[in-house]
């Protein structure tokens, strides 16, 4: 095969990948009905005057599927770590016991489900589109290059469709996942 035509496909996998990585990762922040460690992932602490994530300055637990706790290594920070998870408006009352902070996880309503799996479909759209988008630059890229015969450029470009395919499908994979894992209760 051609080093153009190789470059080609591996930038366009490349492309496609990070559409999946950004996928899983802001499909981590929708929350389905189980409390999570992550739900907490984007709280920052005001830590002697820089802001830091919290899991850097905590331990972050759930001993049990409704219940999250967080365990400050230094006890000063409560006060903090309280202020902190009230900033990042998540919807959570966290309770201080002057050991830890327990934030109960409400459970989700049948409302609040259907609009999460609406948010969910529609962080996968916008994956199908950057893969899409990384097929159309890859096609330009094979037709721009002159020194490709036809024939290599009408292979690429059906290598470039099929891993197309294989990408749209893993992302309404992960989707239906999500989904049903939302709307379980």
């Amino acid at each position: 095969m051609n080093e153009d035509v190789q470059f080609i496909l591996d930038t366009a996998k490349e492309s496609m990948d990070n559409a999946m990585k950004h996928l899983e990762k802001q499909l981590i922040n929708i929350r389905a009905g189980k409390a999570s460690p992550a739900m907490l992932g984007s709280v920052m602490v005001d830590y002697y005057g820089s802001q830091t994530p919290l899991s850097q300055v905590a331990n972050v637990n759930t001993p049990d599927g409704r219940t999250i706790t967080v365990q400050p290594w230094e006890k000063s920070m409560l006060q903090e770590i309280e202020r902190g998870i009230a900033y990042a408006n998540l919807g959570f009352n966290p309770m201080n016991n002057g050991e830890t902070i327990i934030i109960n996880v409400p459970p989700l309503t049948e409302e609040r489900r259907r609009d999460l799996a609406k948010q969910a479909k529609s962080e996968a759209e916008d994956a199908k589109i950057s893969v899409r988008t990384a097929r159309k630059d890859a096609m330009n890229d094979v037709k721009k290059h002159d020194d490709i015969s036809e024939d290599l450029k009408k292979n690429a470009e059906i290598d470039i469709q099929q891993m197309t395919d294989s990408y749209v499908k893993r992302i309404d994979d992960v989707f239906d996942n999500k989904e049903k894992e939302i709307m379980t209760v």
